[in-house]
């Protein structure tokens, strides 16, 4: 009896009841479940429910838009986007979700101290967004990435490569580190260049990683191809000579400029000092210009063939005209100009070869100035080139309302006007070509442009054989020579302008300009070596020399044939002729 009064009854109701909410507990969350997710109609269902895990997970995600490959004229590559990652944080998200440890791992793969870590974040602890690293290798980036820290992701982006480094470096220019042209081509056509980025839908987990692809919103559309009109080989042997020539003279600086004759077309533009484009660490400023278009210089002795020109031009001269040029000297007004010897009589082409102060001033003198300057204007000094470079220079050409005759002998022999390198090699294109001037081009042409006549094409064949014999055995320009071609060309040996006004003695620039082969020129160079310190100055020692190694490579690159196999000019150019103060 005890033991059955220990067992109570449950009343039979009870016990439905009971069952009844067991079974009515698993309809009723299926039902709430239903309710949420299959019912679009309800204030929090399925609709809001997914919105708001898309407001969480979802994320627009920009694709990356290449930039516009540069290449040379035949195709090679000379600026290039390559795939980079750059590794993002969201310091909100590190804060609460990494450990100590997960800071440790990270700050070792980023070749950092914990405590600069730390105060990274710290600095940036109320911002979703802050850059880790910029523009890592894939590879390298994938390392961290694949620690898998909360709150730390990769961002693919573009980053720019110059395979031909420093060789092309201020022609080129380059980009900074949001693929934004600063220098160079790349600034001139920058918006040419720049592609437009892309966007897609992707999924991301709370540490922002991305889980999948949704959808594209837009695709990417890469920047336009530039194509230049250098062409790589004659490029890398311009600046081989001119680097090699600043080197040997410890100069300040230089440049090339190699102009093919008939497009206009700038074959090669080399520049010293100059930098690596892929590791600007150590850039100096002043190696960044391209001082072929940006650098102006009175052109000197090298303006000398259009002085002459003029001279043909007036009808007062021919070229077998004959001028005493004894004794050696000549003294106008306040200045006495002095040739290096009494040179006696000489002809229009002897004053050349001889680049003769004496003879070149008496012929200035008989001339209209406003008539000589016209000319200069005409083949181009003292106007744009036109190429859209950054910091391309105007130079200078004035003009006056009276002349006085120093002035007037001076500007005559290159004194008192200032032009660019690129100016006086369209300038020397005119004589190359028969009298018409084509504007030069830094891009590659198809089709050969429109030309101007500027001169008579007859009185410039006359000046074109006159530069032949400057650079003979017996001119200032001897050494700018190439064994199996004709050349013609002017030496220049320039005083440079003291701060203070006036030319000083001990500060020189050496140039020269030419073309080749001198009766169907295909190729004018101009070289400007600045301040040689070392050894010589004059222009026919310093630059005629580096005229002679990088035409003669760019014609035997080019496969023009040879126009002069004569005995005479070949053992000539391949002797080591003796300096003299003459070569100037």
């Amino acid at each position: 009896m005890a033991k059955k009064s220990l067992q109570k009854v449950i009343p039979r109701w009870r016990y439905y009841l009971v069952m009844t909410g067991l079974v009515a507990l698993p309809i009723l969350l299926v039902g709430k479940v239903a309710q949420l997710q299959v019912m679009p109609s309800e204030e929090q269902g399925v609709d809001f429910l997914q919105t708001q895990g898309d407001v969480r997970s979802i994320r627009s995600e920009v694709i990356p838009a290449y930039r516009g490959l540069i290449t040379d004229r035949n195709g090679e590559p000379l600026a290039v986007s390559t795939p980079v990652t750059t590794l993002v944080a969201n310091p909100q998200h590190i804060q609460e979700l990494a450990t100590e440890d997960d800071l440790k791992r990270l700050a070792a793969a980023l070749d950092t101290s914990l405590t600069q870590l730390k105060n990274r974040l710290q600095r940036y602890r109320n911002k979703s967004f802050m850059y880790l690293a910029r523009q890592l290798p894939p590879v390298e980036a994938e390392k961290i990435l694949s620690l898998r820290i909360p709150g730390i992701s990769g961002r693919q982006e573009t980053k720019r490569f110059y395979p031909a480094g420093e060789v092309t470096a201020q022609l080129v220019g380059f980009t900074d580190i949001n693929d934004d042209g600063q220098e160079g081509m790349e600034l001139a056509y920058n918006s040419w260049l720049t592609g437009e980025a892309g966007a897609k839908k992707v999924v991301k987990d709370l540490a922002g990683r991305i889980i999948k692809d949704i959808s594209l919103v837009k695709p990417a559309r890469a920047g336009e191809e530039l194509r230049l009109s250098i062409d790589l080989r004659v490029q890398y042997a311009a600046y081989r000579a001119l680097k090699a020539s600043v080197q040997k003279h410890q100069a300040k600086s230089g440049s090339v400029v190699v102009l093919d004759v008939a497009t206009g077309e700038v074959l090669a533009m080399a520049n010293q000092p100059s930098f690596n484009p892929n590791d600007r660490s150590n850039l100096r400023p002043d190696s960044i210009r391209n001082r072929a278009m940006t650098d102006m210089m009175e052109p000197g002795s090298t303006v000398k063939p259009f002085t002459l020109l003029a001279a043909l031009e007036s009808g007062k001269f021919e070229p077998k005209t004959q001028i005493d040029t004894s004794p050696g000297y000549l003294k106008v007004n306040y200045k006495t100009f002095v040739d290096p010897k009494n040179y006696g009589v000489l002809d229009l082409a002897g004053i050349l070869t001889k680049s003769s102060q004496v003879g070149t001033t008496k012929l200035a003198l008989e001339l209209d100035p406003d008539a000589t300057r016209d000319l200069y204007e005409r083949v181009g000094f003292g106007e744009p080139v036109g190429s859209g470079f950054p910091g391309e220079t105007l130079g200078n050409l004035p003009g006056y309302r009276k002349w006085d005759p120093v002035t007037q002998a001076t500007f005559a022999f290159g004194y008192g006007l200032s032009v660019s390198s690129l100016q006086m090699a369209r300038a020397y294109a005119v004589l190359a070509n028969d009298g018409l001037r084509r504007e030069v081009s830094l891009l590659a042409i198809d089709e050969t442009p429109e030309a101007i006549s500027v001169a008579n094409a007859d009185l410039v064949r006359d000046v074109r054989s006159m530069l032949s014999e400057a650079t003979g055995v017996s001119g200032t320009g001897k050494r700018a020579m190439i064994d199996g071609y004709s050349v013609g060309g002017k030496t220049g040996t320039l005083h440079k302008v003291k701060v203070g006004g006036g030319y000083d003695d001990n500060r020189y620039m050496s140039a020269f300009a030419g073309l080749s082969p001198v009766d169907n020129p295909r190729l004018v160079t101009v070289v400007v070596i600045d301040e040689p310190r070392e050894g010589t100055y004059f222009g026919g020692l310093v630059a005629a020399p580096v005229f002679s190694e990088v035409t003669g490579n760019a014609l035997r690159l080019l496969q023009v044939t040879p126009d002069q196999l004569d005995s005479d000019r070949t053992i000539a150019s391949l002797l080591k002729l003796p300096k003299k103060r003459g070569d100037s």
